[in-house]
């Protein structure tokens, strides 16, 4: 369990490091008590790309980035960044300022070492040292160090909107031809798993024996949500077709051709709509991402939360549970006017990681004035390299977002928004309680 000192340890070590950043020093002090109080919140993180123990794993995105064409880093990502080695020292006791060879050297030693002692328990262990109680794994399927209940599974669907050739598609953008045929094999995958050599020649047929099944599968396997990583792929206007339409897609090149753009968006709109539908059946939240980035080619104005307004008014869809995963990065103030929606949520991941905690504290005051209840922790911790594992991102995003909670909650305090309960609670709402009540965990 996590114990006070540690908590304490953490806190101290997050407001060294961020009070040391230029954008910090013009910022009012953060109420200390509340700082604490955070800190001690055991959390439940909305969304991660957490290895498993496997010594290759190749199951922790469906669509990894490492095969884009080179692109830019934001400066919290790159490996000079002051935040990571704060994340070494929490983690692992680095002693350094830099990262000169010899030292890089010795951490290495120490995250071996740590990882050896820790053994099938290291997931676990990271959780602790950085306050979390549950993490949601975005993960093609989980594997070893991964159990639940400290772990929790989040499903890939794209590839099941994605029945028919992607070539035309692909050719679109340099990063959609590194990323259309990871769909297209995640799929082959899925067809394999119900002894399928290929997809069935009608779309109904398809729909009643991959599609269905596929998600009914995920659920029983432990699933508590689907993800679409769409805006890798097209824009998130998913518009109404009608099943006709997509019927007609479906047959003319279930057997062979290729469909055209137009064709294509027909047939994936309808499909988005039935597998949101039916993950809405099964109990299942949808998770959507929605952020600026990341890629050379990246169409971020496709990434806005607004596209999603159609989708999110369809009444036949009320009855599924959305999540802009993400918070809309950029767009995060449309990603508020979503909150509206009676079914519609958001996380704070990934922000907490590239944006600044003053940044991202904005966002959340924002937020958190109009919707406190909608709003979930997440840090989409990731592995970066050999030496960045995702445990880093963790804590990373974990640090910097319990930080922006505390200076956002601060600001509304001494403005007589809320009283210092009221922003306990809001705290603690956003951290687990949330969570906990949209997915029905049982937390301790």
């Amino acid at each position: 369990m996590w114990t006070d000192c540690m908590t304490m340890r953490v806190v101290i070590t997050a407001i060294l490091m961020l009070s040391a950043a230029p954008t910090m020093r013009a910022q009012s002090p953060v109420d200390s008590s509340l700082a604490a109080y955070i800190a001690r919140i055991r959390a439940v993180d909305n969304h991660t790309h957490v290895n498993s123990l496997a010594p290759v794993d190749s199951e922790s995105d469906a669509l990894p980035l490492d095969g884009l064409p080179a692109f830019p880093l934001p400066d919290r990502l790159r490996s000079d960044s002051p935040a990571w080695i704060a994340a070494y020292r929490a983690l692992y006791g680095y002693r350094y300022d830099d990262l000169s060879a010899s030292h890089m050297n010795e951490l290495r030693a120490m995250m071996k070492s740590v990882m050896r002692e820790q053994g099938n328990r290291f997931p676990e262990w990271v959780l602790d040292r950085i306050g979390t109680e549950v993490m949601f794994a975005n993960r093609i399927a989980m594997g070893p160090g991964l159990a639940a209940p400290r772990f929790r599974w989040v499903s890939y669907v794209d590839a099941l909107m994605l029945p028919l050739s992607t070539r035309s598609e692909r050719a679109a953008s340099p990063d959609y031809r590194a990323l259309y045929p990871l769909e297209d094999r995640l799929l082959g995958r899925y067809l394999a798993e119900l002894h399928l050599a290929k997809v069935p020649g009608t779309l109904d047929a398809y729909l009643r024996t991959v599609v269905t099944p596929t998600l009914e599968r995920q659920r029983r396997e432990g699933c508590v949500a689907v993800k679409f990583e769409a805006a890798y792929l097209r824009a998130l206007d998913f518009g109404d077709a009608p099943l006709a339409t997509a019927r007609r897609v479906y047959a003319r090149y279930a057997v062979g051709g290729v469909p055209t753009h137009s064709e294509y968006k027909d047939l994936q709109d309808y499909l988005f709509r039935y597998i949101a539908r039916e993950s809405g059946r099964l109990g299942m939240a949808v998770h959507i991402h929605s952020l600026e980035g990341a890629g050379g080619f990246y169409r971020a104005a496709g990434s806005d939360p607004l596209l999603l307004e159609p989708a999110f008014n369809d009444s036949t869809l009320r009855g599924t549970t959305f999540v802009i995963v993400h918070g809309g990065g950029m767009y995060a103030a449309h990603t508020s006017a979503m909150f509206w929606k009676p079914n519609v949520y958001a996380d704070i991941s990934m922000m907490s990681v590239v944006y600044s905690p003053t940044m991202l504290a904005g966002i959340l005051r924002g937020w958190l004035t109009q919707f406190p209840e909608k709003v979930l922790f997440g840090t989409d911790a990731f592995a970066g390299g050999p030496d960045a594992g995702w445990e880093l991102a963790a804590w990373i995003g974990a640090t910097s977002a319990r930080h922006a909670l505390a200076i956002a909650l601060t600001g509304m305090m001494r403005d007589g928004e809320i009283s210092r309960a009221r922003a306990e609670e809001i705290a603690m709402m956003v951290m687990r309680g949330n969570a906990a009540k949209l997915y029905g965990l049982k937390l301790n």
